[in-house]
């Protein structure tokens, strides 16, 4: 028993195994631990695995002595039985990996998410209904445009700038913990592509607000009707497209002069 503790193979599989009860069951039992996803045991793995192949092979008379077992069993006749057992273990290990890539899930398919799905025609902001088809921002036309913008940059900077960031790229503090990720309004495809009433709708209602084709990943944003005027959010729509430099997208306007 002594000879095999002191034999270097034997030490690294000890090791390999050590590290593995230690990643697998001894740090998700420590108060305040979690279990470790798969992917992360496989990473620590590989990288227990680096450092005991840099140790054994760091001098040259215990390298020599780590290949002895493997040798033995590629090439030794009396070993044939093990030879063939580990051929088949291997053989049955690598064909469960792929067999379980591969098989067929009797889970219902995922729906393929939609990142600007089709708005409703109309909303109810707080008991007020309102129709989306054909709205402009009504702030456009009506008061000081430099104070809307200024009440559109307060409440920016208030309520967004943790998630969509400083520079309403969707860099935020908040933003690396969100999926999907926080809009990035500096895209030409975010809402540049979009009408300011939808971009109404979307801060208006939330995450809660969207449909069905905007799952699975539902938006972790807040339905800003709950804390924001409607005047508010105009104001905030009118804030994003003008530190952008986009301009909305615009209803088609028919030839009987009706939009």
């Amino acid at each position: 028993m002594r000879s095999y503790l002191r034999h270097p193979f034997w030490q690294a599989v000890g090791l390999m195994v050590i590290a593995y009860i230690l990643i697998v069951f001894i740090i998700p039992a420590l108060p305040g631990s979690a279990v470790v996803p798969k992917s992360v045991v496989l990473q620590y793995m590989a990288t227990v695995l680096v450092g005991v192949l840099i140790w054994v092979s760091d001098d040259e008379a215990r390298w020599t002595t780590f290949k002895e077992p493997l040798h033995d069993v590629l090439v030794q006749p009396r070993l044939k039985v093990i030879r063939t057992a580990v051929l088949a273990a291997v053989t049955l290990m690598v064909g469960c990996i792929t067999y379980g890539q591969v098989k067929a899930s009797v889970a219902a398919p995922p729906n393929l998410r939609s990142i600007h799905p089709a708005p409703p025609s109309q909303i109810t902001f707080r008991g007020k209904t309102i129709t989306l088809v054909g709205l402009d921002n009504p702030l456009r036309r009506s008061g000081d445009m430099a104070a809307h913008l200024a009440v559109g940059h307060r409440i920016y900077y208030e309520n967004c700038v943790p998630c969509h960031g400083d520079h309403l790229d969707g860099q935020g503090h908040y933003a690396s913990g969100l999926n999907p990720l926080p809009a990035n309004f500096q895209d030409n495809g975010t809402i540049a592509q979009l009408t300011e009433s939808f971009v109404f709708w979307r801060v208006a209602k939330g995450g809660p607000g969207l449909p069905r084709e905007g799952t699975p990943w539902n938006s972790a944003m807040p339905a800003w009707e709950d804390f924001l005027t409607e005047d508010e959010i105009w104001s905030v729509v009118l804030f994003l497209y003008e530190q952008t430099g986009w301009k909305p997208r615009t209803w088609e306007v028919s030839a009987g002069g009706s939009k």
